[in-house]
């Protein structure tokens, strides 16, 4: 298996990247983006509400200078907080990002959600003026329901690249996912190991003693098995190697079954239908 996907701009993004939320600034999260781009990660997912886009610039700015990569091979990635924002301040928004990482453009830029006034439109047309002005490889949303994504198509021109979603095996959100797969949309799976508080399920549990892997492991390697790109989060040094390391060995057809058999329809996260930017 490829370990990228081609997104409908024909793009290639990483199945596998580095998450970065609720990691604060600081060195410690410089020099964990820098140890998981030695561990071979080519995405880093970061957001302006994250508060830590200068250090994960950071991170990958030493990467490049000490020879580790280039930033060709790496996709960056961070988000908007499109709250009330206007059409221009979202054009600002994009600008504000790539100051405060050092870097010259994003590999992929998203609204980080959609909120429950569904005024997102103008948001929208601004990500699409920088993609045409092609200063962003790509563009998307995040937690975007199917009604959502329904009036962004209907409304606006370019369909999305990506929609980072809550997906994990207690969450598959498979209406979702399936209206993404009809319009070209490529899923993106954030909190996927659900920090890490689904990882003694005992059917996982269970699954990961056939495979001699770890739990997160297999739930990894079901979302990028499944064609979902997947981004998950660790400070530690040795989990961050771990996570990366499911490209050796594949989950058989009944097992991807008994995992996704799991699902309860919940939220770990806010539900975007009822979230409204923590208001």
């Amino acid at each position: 298996m490829s370990k990228t996907i081609e997104l409908n701009n024909g793009l290639l993004i990483p199945r596998v990247g580095y998450g970065t939320f609720r990691v604060p600034e600081g060195a410690d999260l410089a020099a964990a983006v820098k140890t998981a781009i030695k561990e071979g990660y080519r995405l880093i997912d970061t957001a302006a509400i994250y508060e830590n886009e200068a250090s994960v610039g950071q991170g990958i700015r030493e990467a490049i200078a000490e020879g580790l990569v280039t930033r060709e091979e790496l996709f960056i990635t961070s988000k908007a907080w499109n709250d009330g924002i206007s059409y221009e301040e979202t054009l600002q928004a994009y600008d504000d990002a790539l100051a405060r990482m050092e870097l010259d453009y994003l590999d992929l830029y998203l609204l980080h959600w959609p909120g429950t006034k569904n005024d997102f439109i103008p948001q929208w047309e601004a990500l699409e003026k920088i993609y045409a002005d092609k200063r962003v490889k790509s563009i998307g949303v995040s937690n975007f329901h199917v009604h959502h994504l329904e009036k962004l198509l209907k409304e606006t021109t370019i369909v999305p690249a990506v929609n980072q979603i809550e997906l994990n095996p207690l969450q598959t959100q498979k209406q979702v996912h399936a209206f993404c797969i009809e319009k070209g949309i490529q899923i993106e799976a954030w909190s996927p190991l659900m920090n890490a508080e689904i990882l003694e399920h005992a059917t996982l549990k269970t699954i990961a003693s056939k495979y001699g892997k770890t739990t997160a492991q297999i739930i990894l390697r079901w979302q990028t098995q499944t064609d979902i790109v997947t981004i998950p989060k660790s400070l530690t040094s040795s989990r961050i190697a771990e996570n990366i390391a499911i490209f050796d060995f594949d989950l058989d057809g009944e097992d991807i079954l008994l995992i996704e058999a799991l699902n309860e329809d919940g939220h770990y996260g806010p539900d975007p239908e009822g979230f409204d930017f923590g208001r």
